[in-house]
């Protein structure tokens, strides 16, 4: 159900010793910049849509109102797609993740839940692992994303703004972990390690272990959220911070996204310096920083190619 049946794990093909050490050693060769859009190489991403409203900038809508946009199991997939197609794409240079119609996510889809009753424990750590996939994605993406929570974030929706880099809320926007409320774990898709470094762990304990939901003015007072805006003024406030951002060097913006997630879990400011260091030496060298002094020269903006 969750994984490929015509997989059988004792025929798997095994590879050569020769085959393994040709894999491990063989150079990994990634293109800088990325060398085209793949984002409409798929017909379509299931339960997504997407969207470009302002240059650079890619605005993903979940896309279940009717739902609340809650997730099924091909709406995992289809994020995880997205995420990998992404890095491929030299066009968006920051993404606004939102919801369709009056909710952010409302979660795992209740016909999606019954079937978790009937899972072995293999099938549903494997299924686990998927989904969590999803929001380990986001958070991997070198891209940044801003979540636009314009209602109800429950359960993996909660996951979901939470792998995102920024948040911002519409006065009608909530927060929860819903699953400790049905007999499962408050810690899901990630919730465990990033609610914690976002609002501090004693606030994250009271979340997960009572599932209590968090209005807009209460998750600004935490922490949880950068602003609240009113629900009219929510994109705008999102696409700010995007455009603001797109209108950096790419490289600049992708390697200060994985600096300061690398350095969350720096173990001194030192080590946290050592990498700061490596990334301003490796921006020096990129055209874009000679396309920003010649432009702050002559009074123009800069056209940054992320070369």
């Amino acid at each position: 159900m969750l994984y490929d049946s015509s997989t059988n794990l004792a025929t798997a093909y095994s590879p050569t010793l020769k085959e393994r050490h040709d894999a491990q050693h063989s150079p990994i060769e990634l293109p800088w910049p990325p060398t085209g859009p793949r984002l409409m190489s798929r017909q379509s991403y299931q339960g997504l849509t997407l969207s470009r409203e302002h240059a650079g900038v890619l605005q993903v809508t979940l896309d279940r109102p009717e739902k609340f946009n809650a997730l099924t199991f091909d709406m995992f997939d289809s994020i995880r797609d997205l995420c990998a197609d992404l890095e491929g794409d030299n066009e968006t240079r920051a993404v606004v993740l939102t919801g369709a119609g009056r909710g952010f996510c409302g979660g795992l889809d209740l016909e999606a839940v019954a079937q978790l009753l009937e899972m072995s424990p293999y099938e549903f750590l494997r299924g686990q692992e998927k989904w969590a996939g999803a929001a380990l994605a986001l958070r991997r993406l070198t891209t940044p994303v801003i979540a636009a929570v314009n209602g109800a974030a429950a359960g993996a929706g909660l996951s979901l703004a939470l792998a995102c880099d920024i948040r911002i809320a519409s006065t009608r926007a909530k927060f929860n972990a819903a699953f400790i409320r049905v007999g499962l774990t408050g810690g899901d898709m990630g919730s465990s390690w990033l609610l914690p470094r976002i609002v501090g762990a004693g606030i994250a304990n009271e979340l997960l272990l009572t599932g209590r939901f968090v209005d807009s003015q209460e998750a600004l007072r935490i922490g949880l959220v950068n602003r609240v805006c009113e629900p009219d003024q929510l994109l705008e406030a999102a696409y700010e911070i995007a455009d603001a951002i797109a209108a950096n060097s790419p490289f600049g913006v992708r390697l200060t996204k994985q600096v300061i997630q690398a350095n969350l879990g720096a173990g001194s400011l030192e080590q946290g310096i050592e990498l700061e260091n490596r990334n301003q030496a490796l921006t020096a060298a990129t055209n874009d920083m000679r396309e920003a002094l010649e432009a702050f020269t002559n009074r123009r903006t800069p056209n940054f190619t992320g070369t």
